[in-house]
């Protein structure tokens, strides 16, 4: 087992590593699914057949012990040294290939529970979502609020609270599923959503739009202009380029329902699809969205974001920022 055990590790150090090095892409969710399964059944093994063999060769030394004292009684010797603690305690000590598996179940299973039903922590890496959350936030999304989903397949059992426009939404990226985005719901299914002239309109009515103080982006050691924009009496803040052209750098490279938009010199206008989402970034000229690679399927949502709860490189970040 010990030689097995070592295996296992051997192969999960060199899966991390090649993925941490970008050799290959990980899934991150069936990887603590295998180890749950895994440590579960190192678990079963500790407490139905490894631990009961050590306390039964624990029970022999004691046993072993007991008798010996009763002969040495009958001699007459009543003083007798012994280790019989020293020697339970190592018998019944787990070998370190069941510390590292069997002892770290608990642990894993509420790693597991909680991640892909309750919370996931998520890091944003870029800054399409300037100015509601920035480069560096660790934020958390609620993986139960638009349903409870089955890991690793994702497939919704329980419905919750319905997709609405103005949501920041965690989701796994159409063309790439291996991979999480994270961006704001602006059209549901059914929707008729263009962006022309750097402004948006849902079913033919524009969506209000508040011109704000300019916001001074860090990293590239400037001001943009900042706006507040409001669906349903959900005002956020976004950034627009009014100098950029709507189409700035845009390409119709939608794999599915490719006849859904159409693409002109000012913008884009979509009918969004049934079971899909239209999501843009709120740093609309910084974000390639669903203006580029198309619609968000239901299946690929991953969860609301809600709160920020870290940013080490600027600590008064940590709060809501709905």
């Amino acid at each position: 087992m010990a030689t097995l055990t070592g295996i296992l590790y051997a192969c999960l150090l060199f899966y991390g590593t090649g993925w941490y090095l970008g050799r290959w892409s990980g899934n991150f969710s069936l990887l603590l699914f295998i180890l749950t399964l895994v440590t579960l059944g190192y678990w079963l093994a500790e407490r139905y057949v490894f631990l009961p063999r050590r306390l039964a060769a624990a029970g022999a030394i004691e046993a072993q012990d007991a008798k010996r004292r009763a002969e040495l009684q009958r001699m007459g010797i009543t003083q007798v040294d012994s280790n019989l603690a020293e020697a339970r305690d190592k018998v019944l000590a787990q070998p370190w290939w069941l510390d590292w598996t069997a002892g770290l179940f608990p642990v894993i299973l509420i790693v597991f529970v909680l991640r892909s039903f309750l919370f996931e922590p998520f890091k944003i890496p870029s800054g399409s979502m300037i100015p509601t959350l920035e480069i560096g936030d660790l934020i958390l999304v609620n993986k139960f609020h638009y349903g409870v989903r089955l890991p690793v397949i994702n497939q919704k059992i329980i419905e919750n609270n319905p997709v609405q426009r103005g949501d920041v939404m965690v989701f796994r990226y159409p063309v790439d599923p291996s991979i999480d985005f994270i961006k704001r719901v602006v059209a549901l299914p059914g929707d008729t959503v263009t962006y022309a002239n750097q402004k948006l309109s849902i079913n033919g009515q524009p969506v209000p739009l508040q011109r704000l103080d300019d916001y001074y982006e860090e990293d590239r050691r400037g001001y943009s202009p900042m706006f507040r924009e409001t669906f349903d009496d959900r005002p956020h803040r976004i950034l627009v380029e009014p100098r950029l052209p709507s189409s700035y750098g845009m390409r119709a490279r939608l794999n599915k329902h490719a006849d859904a938009c159409t693409y002109s010199a000012e913008g884009v206008t979509c009918k969004v699809p049934a079971g899909h989402y239209f999501v843009m970034g709120d740093n609309r000229d910084n974000s390639e969205d669903s203006r580029f690679w198309g619609f968000v399927p239901d299946e690929n949502i991953v969860g609301r974001a809600f709160f920020v709860w870290m940013n080490f490189g600027n600590v008064k970040r940590i709060g809501s920022f709905r």
